[in-house]
């Protein structure tokens, strides 16, 4: 299959640019997509008319829309969908094909977060009484009725949900989903190596039966991502703190950026911490470590050395392989730079002292490896002295984390903001300041991975609350 063109979408309407630039494939000068560029000016305009799009949702019930949203995940899963502008048909083979040559994601991977979204489609009811603790669908077609015995009403906060989307993986398009069954429209920006998946979600969306009017996305530059920013009613930003930053006290903006998920040891479970590697080991390298919520300092009362080793020549298991290999588990990097900066980052850690890089004795090579016109960087165990060290702290796009020696008392004023916390305990006291910890995004109490999350409790920000307001209201009878 030619490389297909990847349009922009304009309330669902194809619009073909002037401003066309091309993605190759990884390692080659072979092109994977054409992918027509939106200007600033036109997404401004655009978005004087989300109103519109709006409309057509909400005129629809939401039990219709829960319905087209079950039967979309089945179509993104099995079905061909249109690529392109030409008429062409992408396979789910297809899909992860053309993903795997932009992203550098291994095949096995894909899959995994194929199904990963294809469950969320699924789990719309669920997540739905999740996060509005309970309210009947109805109440958003009406915009009032009762929850929990008392009246309520909401109201959209917005016409438009925008998203700022990253390339790292795709299974964050999970999280913009659900906004379609509560009638609010979405606008994305796709990552530059990734328009694969929020186009084919789009897709399975209208062959399921939902106006197209409900879906734009807009690849552009970086003055297009700003006028979405500052322009659209409710934005869910994607990227690193320095990106996310200026923008974590703006109401309408709804920031992802970096996790600094962490996994703590109690005094009383410290002794069976062997009890606890495996799941140490998938919390730090799921998903090749390059979703916030895996692990990237482990926190220990003691047995820093030994738990950090054990970690280290399990993880260290984990290498470079062919993207079609069933047993691939880490992921290349898109912009060979990016990992040869990551790498000289790590290093730089070490050598300021204090930090020591477990995973060497056990790894084959260097960090930094190149494969198949790839770069790769292998799993790293970093044993640091203190949370002192520049390391303890830092979250990397692949299989990183520091472990850390700490006492249990000093451990929830020295671990910072969390998005995830795993801690195993019994410790009922501790455990009851670990709820009343405000850095604490998401909290495990036992013997689970950073990275397994429930997706009918958010672990970072709530969609309904983001898109809908609650008001006050009386109803009187009028003679």
């Amino acid at each position: 299959m030619s490389a297909p063109h990847i349009p922009i979408l304009r309330q669902g309407r194809v619009h073909k640019s002037l401003d066309v630039q091309t993605v190759n494939r990884l390692g080659s000068e072979e092109p994977a997509a054409e992918i027509s560029f939106a200007c600033s000016d036109m997404i401004k305009y655009d978005l004087l008319k989300m109103g519109e799009a709006r409309a057509k949702l909400k005129a629809m019930k939401s039990a219709d829309l829960v319905e087209i949203t079950k039967k979309a995940g089945e179509i993104f899963l099995n079905d061909d969908l249109p690529i392109g502008v030409d008429g062409a048909m992408q396979s789910p083979e297809d899909y992860v094909l053309s993903l795997a040559s932009t992203s550098g994601l291994p095949h096995s991977l894909i899959r995994m977060n194929m199904k990963r979204l294809g469950g969320i489609f699924g789990q719309i009811e669920d997540i739905f009484r999740g996060l509005t603790r309970g309210l009947d669908w109805e109440v958003i077609d009406k915009g009032y009725g009762e929850q929990g015995g008392a009246p309520v009403s909401y109201s959209a906060t917005t016409n438009e949900l925008a998203v700022i989307l990253p390339s790292n993986s795709p299974a964050v398009n999970a999280l913009w989903i659900p906004s379609i069954a509560m009638k609010v429209p979405v606008l994305l920006k796709p990552g530059r190596e990734e328009p694969w998946t929020p186009w084919r979600v789009i897709q399975a969306f209208i062959k399921a039966g939902c106006p197209p009017e409900a879906f734009s996305l807009y690849p552009t530059q970086h003055d297009g991502s700003g006028a979405i920013i500052r322009r659209a009613g409710r934005v869910m930003l994607f990227g690193d703190d320095s990106t996310v930053k200026q923008y974590e006290h703006d109401p309408r903006v709804e920031v992802h950026g970096t996790g600094y998920s962490k996994f703590l040891i109690g005094e009383d479970e410290i002794e069976n911490w062997r009890d606890y590697i495996d799941t140490l080991v998938e919390s730090v390298s799921a998903n090749s470590g390059r979703s916030c919520i895996c692990t990237s300092t482990i926190v220990v009362p003691k047995y820093g050395d030994e738990i950090a080793r054990a970690v280290a020549e399990k993880v260290a298991e984990i290498k470079p392989l062919a993207q079609d290999d069933p047993e691939a588990k880490l992921s290349g990097f898109a912009n060979p730079k990016f990992a040869e900066w990551i790498n000289a980052a790590v290093e730089e850690g070490i050598k300021a002292g204090g930090a020591t890089d477990v995973t060497a004795e056990f790894r084959e090579g260097e960090r930094f490896q190149e494969r198949d016109g790839m770069n790769y960087l292998q799993p790293t165990i970093v044993r640091v002295n203190s949370f002192d060290q520049e390391l303890a702290i830092r979250e990397f796009l692949f299989p990183f984390a520091s472990v850390v020696e700490c006492p249990q008392a000093e451990m929830i004023d020295r671990i910072g903001p969390s998005l995830v916390v795993t801690a195993v305990t019994k410790d009922v006291d501790w455990i009851n300041r670990l709820f009343d910890c405000p850095h604490i995004d998401r909290l495990n109490i036992g013997n689970v991975p950073t990275n397994r999350i429930q997706w009918n409790q958010p672990h970072e920000g709530n969609l309904f609350e983001f898109l809908y307001t609650r008001r006050s209201f009386q109803i009187a009878a009028i003679a």
